[in-house]
Protein backbone atom coordinates (compact mmCIF):
# COMPACT_ATOMS: atom_id res chain seq x y z
CA UNK A 1 0.00 0.00 0.00
CA UNK A 2 1.22 3.48 -0.80
CA UNK A 3 0.82 6.43 1.54
CA UNK A 4 0.46 10.15 1.02
CA UNK A 5 2.89 10.87 3.83
CA UNK A 6 5.58 8.88 5.64
CA UNK A 7 6.71 10.44 8.95
CA UNK A 8 10.02 9.50 10.59
CA UNK A 9 9.94 10.97 14.09
CA UNK A 10 11.10 9.39 17.36
CA UNK A 11 9.24 11.74 19.75
CA UNK A 12 6.15 9.68 20.50
CA UNK A 13 3.87 12.54 21.53
CA UNK A 14 4.78 14.68 18.52
CA UNK A 15 4.64 11.82 16.06
CA UNK A 16 1.24 10.76 17.34
CA UNK A 17 -0.21 14.28 17.21
CA UNK A 18 1.08 15.00 13.71
CA UNK A 19 0.06 11.65 12.22
CA UNK A 20 -3.43 11.71 13.76
CA UNK A 21 -4.04 15.31 12.74
CA UNK A 22 -2.99 14.61 9.17
CA UNK A 23 -5.30 11.60 9.07
CA UNK A 24 -8.16 13.80 10.23
CA UNK A 25 -7.37 16.13 7.31
CA UNK A 26 -7.76 13.26 4.87
CA UNK A 27 -4.16 12.14 4.34
CA UNK A 28 -3.04 8.52 4.51
CA UNK A 29 -0.08 8.41 6.91
CA UNK A 30 2.60 5.91 7.95
CA UNK A 31 4.77 6.71 10.99
CA UNK A 32 8.18 5.25 11.90
CA UNK A 33 10.16 5.94 15.07
CA UNK A 34 13.60 4.91 13.75
CA UNK A 35 15.59 5.53 10.59
CA UNK A 36 16.38 1.86 9.99
CA UNK A 37 12.73 0.83 10.09
CA UNK A 38 11.88 3.57 7.61
CA UNK A 39 14.77 2.74 5.29
CA UNK A 40 13.86 -0.97 5.22
CA UNK A 41 10.30 -0.04 4.34
CA UNK A 42 11.30 2.53 1.74
CA UNK A 43 13.62 0.15 -0.09
CA UNK A 44 10.55 -1.92 -0.94
CA UNK A 45 8.01 0.88 -1.45
CA UNK A 46 9.88 3.94 -2.72
CA UNK A 47 7.59 4.61 -5.68
CA UNK A 48 4.31 4.60 -3.75
CA UNK A 49 4.68 7.49 -1.30
CA UNK A 50 4.10 11.16 -2.13
CA UNK A 51 6.07 12.84 0.65
CA UNK A 52 8.47 11.92 3.46
CA UNK A 53 8.91 14.04 6.61
CA UNK A 54 12.22 13.34 8.38
CA UNK A 55 13.29 14.39 11.87
CA UNK A 56 17.00 15.24 11.93
CA UNK A 57 17.70 13.75 15.36
CA UNK A 58 16.79 10.07 15.32
CA UNK A 59 17.99 7.40 17.78
CA UNK A 60 19.85 5.19 15.29
CA UNK A 61 21.19 7.73 12.74
CA UNK A 62 20.65 11.39 11.89
CA UNK A 63 18.06 12.47 9.39
CA UNK A 64 20.64 13.85 6.96
CA UNK A 65 22.20 10.39 6.61
CA UNK A 66 18.78 8.80 6.21
CA UNK A 67 17.79 11.29 3.50
CA UNK A 68 21.05 10.62 1.67
CA UNK A 69 20.30 6.88 1.65
CA UNK A 70 16.77 7.51 0.40
CA UNK A 71 18.09 9.71 -2.39
CA UNK A 72 20.42 6.91 -3.48
CA UNK A 73 17.36 4.73 -3.98
CA UNK A 74 15.19 7.36 -5.63
CA UNK A 75 16.43 10.92 -6.20
CA UNK A 76 12.93 12.03 -7.19
CA UNK A 77 11.50 11.34 -3.73
CA UNK A 78 10.19 14.61 -2.22
CA UNK A 79 11.07 15.10 1.44
CA UNK A 80 11.61 17.80 4.04
CA UNK A 81 13.15 17.97 7.48
CA UNK A 82 11.33 18.48 10.76
CA UNK A 83 13.74 19.45 13.50
CA UNK A 84 14.61 21.65 16.44
CA UNK A 85 17.74 22.81 14.64
CA UNK A 86 17.29 26.02 12.66
CA UNK A 87 20.90 27.16 12.40
CA UNK A 88 22.11 28.30 8.98
CA UNK A 89 24.62 25.46 8.50
CA UNK A 90 22.10 22.73 9.30
CA UNK A 91 19.44 24.27 7.13
CA UNK A 92 21.71 24.63 4.11
CA UNK A 93 23.05 21.10 4.60
CA UNK A 94 19.53 19.73 4.36
CA UNK A 95 18.75 21.73 1.26
CA UNK A 96 21.96 20.65 -0.44
CA UNK A 97 20.99 17.02 0.10
CA UNK A 98 17.78 17.73 -1.79
CA UNK A 99 15.15 18.69 0.79
CA UNK A 100 12.17 20.72 -0.37
CA UNK A 101 11.89 22.54 2.93
CA UNK A 102 13.09 22.70 6.52
CA UNK A 103 10.54 23.25 9.29
CA UNK A 104 11.81 24.09 12.77
CA UNK A 105 10.20 23.01 16.03
CA UNK A 106 8.08 24.31 17.61
CA UNK A 107 5.67 24.84 14.74
CA UNK A 108 1.98 25.43 14.18
CA UNK A 109 0.27 22.25 13.05
CA UNK A 110 -1.85 24.21 10.55
CA UNK A 111 1.32 25.59 8.92
CA UNK A 112 2.67 22.07 8.56
CA UNK A 113 -0.59 20.83 7.01
CA UNK A 114 -0.68 23.78 4.60
CA UNK A 115 2.86 23.15 3.41
CA UNK A 116 2.19 19.45 2.98
CA UNK A 117 -1.00 20.12 1.01
CA UNK A 118 0.79 22.56 -1.30
CA UNK A 119 3.61 20.13 -2.01
CA UNK A 120 1.29 17.23 -2.80
CA UNK A 121 -0.91 19.43 -5.00
CA UNK A 122 2.10 20.53 -7.04
CA UNK A 123 3.30 16.97 -7.41
CA UNK A 124 -0.10 15.82 -8.61
CA UNK A 125 -0.94 18.67 -10.96
CA UNK A 126 1.72 18.29 -13.66
CA UNK A 127 0.48 21.59 -15.09
CA UNK A 128 2.69 24.36 -16.45
CA UNK A 129 2.32 27.34 -18.74
CA UNK A 130 5.63 26.60 -20.39
CA UNK A 131 7.65 27.37 -23.43
CA UNK A 132 6.93 24.57 -25.90
CA UNK A 133 5.42 21.21 -25.10
CA UNK A 134 5.66 18.19 -27.35
CA UNK A 135 3.51 15.07 -27.43
CA UNK A 136 5.78 13.16 -25.06
CA UNK A 137 5.20 15.65 -22.19
CA UNK A 138 8.56 17.38 -22.67
CA UNK A 139 8.81 21.15 -22.39
CA UNK A 140 11.48 22.36 -24.80
CA UNK A 141 13.79 25.09 -23.49
CA UNK A 142 16.11 25.66 -26.41
CA UNK A 143 18.39 22.59 -26.45
CA UNK A 144 17.16 21.16 -23.13
CA UNK A 145 14.03 19.05 -22.65
CA UNK A 146 12.20 19.35 -19.33
CA UNK A 147 9.68 16.77 -18.13
CA UNK A 148 7.70 18.39 -15.33
CA UNK A 149 5.51 15.37 -14.60
CA UNK A 150 8.46 13.08 -13.97
CA UNK A 151 10.82 15.79 -12.60
CA UNK A 152 13.83 15.45 -14.85
CA UNK A 153 15.64 17.21 -17.70
CA UNK A 154 17.22 15.72 -20.80
CA UNK A 155 20.45 17.54 -21.63
CA UNK A 156 21.89 18.12 -25.14
CA UNK A 157 24.24 15.15 -24.67
CA UNK A 158 21.18 12.95 -23.90
CA UNK A 159 22.16 12.73 -20.24
CA UNK A 160 19.04 12.50 -18.05
CA UNK A 161 19.20 14.41 -14.74
CA UNK A 162 16.53 14.19 -12.05
CA UNK A 163 15.20 17.31 -10.33
CA UNK A 164 13.93 17.76 -6.82
CA UNK A 165 10.50 19.32 -6.43
CA UNK A 166 11.98 22.67 -5.33
CA UNK A 167 14.35 22.69 -8.32
CA UNK A 168 11.35 22.07 -10.56
CA UNK A 169 9.34 24.87 -8.93
CA UNK A 170 12.20 27.32 -9.39
CA UNK A 171 12.74 26.25 -12.99
CA UNK A 172 9.01 26.72 -13.65
CA UNK A 173 9.18 30.25 -12.27
CA UNK A 174 12.20 31.19 -14.36
CA UNK A 175 10.66 29.69 -17.51
CA UNK A 176 7.56 31.78 -16.92
CA UNK A 177 9.78 34.86 -17.07
CA UNK A 178 12.14 33.75 -19.82
CA UNK A 179 14.77 36.33 -20.81
CA UNK A 180 13.40 38.72 -18.20
CA UNK A 181 14.89 39.87 -14.92
CA UNK A 182 13.03 38.41 -11.94
CA UNK A 183 13.45 39.96 -8.53
CA UNK A 184 14.89 37.76 -5.81
CA UNK A 185 12.18 38.99 -3.46
CA UNK A 186 9.41 37.98 -5.88
CA UNK A 187 10.82 34.45 -6.22
CA UNK A 188 11.05 34.07 -2.45
CA UNK A 189 7.50 35.24 -1.86
CA UNK A 190 6.14 33.02 -4.63
CA UNK A 191 7.95 29.80 -3.65
CA UNK A 192 8.87 30.16 0.04
CA UNK A 193 6.17 32.52 1.24
CA UNK A 194 8.55 35.08 2.75
CA UNK A 195 11.86 36.73 1.92
CA UNK A 196 13.83 36.28 5.14
CA UNK A 197 17.59 35.70 5.33
CA UNK A 198 17.43 31.91 5.58
CA UNK A 199 15.11 31.55 2.59
CA UNK A 200 17.37 33.89 0.62
CA UNK A 201 20.29 31.55 1.26
CA UNK A 202 18.12 28.59 0.30
CA UNK A 203 17.28 30.25 -3.01
CA UNK A 204 20.99 30.75 -3.71
CA UNK A 205 21.57 27.02 -3.20
CA UNK A 206 18.88 26.08 -5.71
CA UNK A 207 20.03 28.68 -8.26
CA UNK A 208 23.53 27.16 -8.03
CA UNK A 209 22.12 23.68 -8.67
CA UNK A 210 20.26 24.78 -11.81
CA UNK A 211 23.25 26.81 -13.00
CA UNK A 212 25.49 23.72 -12.78
CA UNK A 213 22.86 21.79 -14.70
CA UNK A 214 22.74 24.33 -17.54
CA UNK A 215 26.50 24.20 -18.02
CA UNK A 216 25.74 21.32 -20.39
CA UNK A 217 23.98 23.78 -22.69
CA UNK A 218 25.62 26.37 -24.94
CA UNK A 219 22.35 28.28 -25.28
CA UNK A 220 20.93 28.54 -21.76
CA UNK A 221 22.29 30.31 -18.69
CA UNK A 222 21.11 31.79 -15.40
CA UNK A 223 22.58 35.24 -14.94
CA UNK A 224 22.85 37.26 -11.75
CA UNK A 225 21.49 40.78 -11.94
CA UNK A 226 23.39 42.50 -9.15
CA UNK A 227 21.16 43.87 -6.43
CA UNK A 228 17.98 42.72 -8.17
CA UNK A 229 17.70 39.02 -8.92
CA UNK A 230 18.18 36.56 -11.77
CA UNK A 231 17.44 35.99 -15.44
CA UNK A 232 17.02 32.70 -17.30
CA UNK A 233 18.60 33.66 -20.63
CA UNK A 234 18.10 31.65 -23.79
CA UNK A 235 19.98 32.50 -26.97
Amino acid sequence: MGYDIVIIEDEVDLGNVVSEYLKLRGFSVLWFKTANEALDYYALNQLNNKLIIIDVQLPDRNGFDLATEIMKINRNQPFFFLTAHNEKDNRLKGLKIGAIDYIAKPFEIEELVLRIGNIIDKLSSGSLDGVTKDQSDFILISDIKYNKKQLYVLLPDDNEVSLTLRESELLDYLIGNLNEVVKKKDILLALWGNDDYFNGKSLEVFISRLRRLFKASKKISIENVYGVGYMLKVK
